[in-house]
């Protein structure tokens, strides 16, 4: 079933917080679905579908839907990593298509900086997975296993360091425009590669900010969504899979967006080409680089050369990326940034970026995610959003 024109986004926020040591994981949730909730000019009665991920406390929608006291006739806790809650909107489109609920809020929210997380000390490996016993040995976390896919994309096709720190130089750029950003400051070519090694060949500066906050959003049916008195960004086509170790056959160089991303544009029924603005997940430099492959945005090994010289800053290349800072810049919340990829590129559709970066007739956006670990086992998804 194409999920074209069936459900629309009508609310986005963000939580404006970065660190929140005064706050729990469920109030932050729930500030964010007032924030989204205010945005459409709905209320929390309004709400009878509700999806979150793993990140919600305490047994998922359960809990969370509880403390906000919601009455659903939907629920959903898919659990994709990062991009479950890119995942949430197509979900929530189907849903609504399929007469399950009118009105579904997504939430995001996290406090890993009050927490003391870091990519460097996080070990992704699940006691219960099956070849976890054949992993652990070799000490993996975070860093290392996206180390891991950026040494093996330069020894494939040359890719160099200087080309991964164009893409946080770009999302310097955009974030120097956005108050709530982490890092505001922008940051060179030569800054990125001085500074200090994490997983080589990845620094300090090619890994993404750890923040607390979340966001929201809200997905309604068309007939609600042409009611309201917001711009109609209305879900044009969407794209999800998994993409694992393939029972030994294993390739670095490619994320699952290969599929997740073909299959959205076949929905959406146009190209990469057409695209005018693209929210992409963050969490390093080298993930933003394999997801433009995939996405069909340039050539498989042809990503170092794309990105290089400013080709992701809005105003200035040919496809602006992240014009909020991104999860390299500006927000990484719960060490999950899908939500924020969506709320982004809502921004963008209803000309609500800041005006510095915001860009020109943009009718089309892409956001795009992973979830999991690029080296080991992931989830993509893929959602292609229309301002009407």
């Amino acid at each position: 079933m194409s999920l074209r024109g069936q459900a629309y986004i009508a609310g986005a926020f963000e939580h404006p917080t970065r660190k929140a040591p005064d706050k729990t994981v469920a109030q932050l949730h729930a500030e964010c679905a007032l924030g989204a909730l205010a945005d459409a000019g709905l209320t929390k009665d309004d709400v009878d579908g509700y999806f979150c991920a793993g990140d919600a406390p305490g047994m998922g929608p359960l809990a969370m839907a509880d403390y906000m006291n919601l009455r659903l006739r939907h629920l959903d806790s898919t659990e994709l990593g990062g991009c479950s809650y890119i995942a949430h909107v197509a979900h929530a489109a189907a849903a609504i298509a399929a007469g399950q609920c009118d009105v579904a809020l997504i939430t995001l929210a996290g406090r890993p900086r009050s927490e003391g997380y870091s990519g460097a000390n996080a070990r992704p490996v699940v006691a219960a997975a099956p070849d976890a016993a054949w992993e652990a040995p070799f000490g993996p976390v975070t860093t290392n296993i996206y180390g891991m896919c950026a040494m093996r994309h330069m020894h494939e096709f040359g890719t160099t360091s200087e080309q991964l720190a164009w893409i946080k130089v770009a999302a310097s750029h955009h974030a120097q425009h956005n108050p709530n950003a982490m890092l505001r400051e922008v940051v060179t070519v030569a800054e990125v590669l001085a500074s200090p090694m994490i997983a080589d060949p990845l620094h300090r500066l090619d890994c993404c900010v750890v923040t607390d906050g979340g966001g929201a959003l809200i997905v309604v049916r068309p007939e609600i969504a042409r009611s309201l008195k917001r711009p109609r960004v209305q879900v044009r086509g969407t794209g999800e899979t998994m993409k694992g170790q393939a029972g030994g056959d294993v390739d670095l160089t490619y994320s699952g967006g290969r599929r997740s991303g073909k299959a959205a544009f076949e929905e959406a029924g146009i190209a990469p080409a057409d695209i005018k603005y693209a929210s992409i997940y963050d969490s390093f430099t080298i993930t933003v680089l394999m997801q433009i492959e995939d996405l069909g945005f340039c050539a498989h090994g042809q990503g170092g050369r794309f990105v290089a010289d400013g080709n992701l800053i809005s105003g200035i290349g040919r496809l602006p990326f992240n014009t909020d800072g991104g999860g390299l810049c500006n927000n990484h919340p719960a060490n999950r940034g899908g939500i924020t990829k969506v709320i982004e590129a809502v921004r963008q559709l209803r000309g609500e970026a800041h005006p510095a970066v915001q860009v020109r007739n943009c009718d089309l956006a892409l956001a795009h995610g992973t979830g999991g670990f690029l080296g080991s086992r992931h989830g993509s998804a893929t959602l292609i959003l229309e301002r009407e």
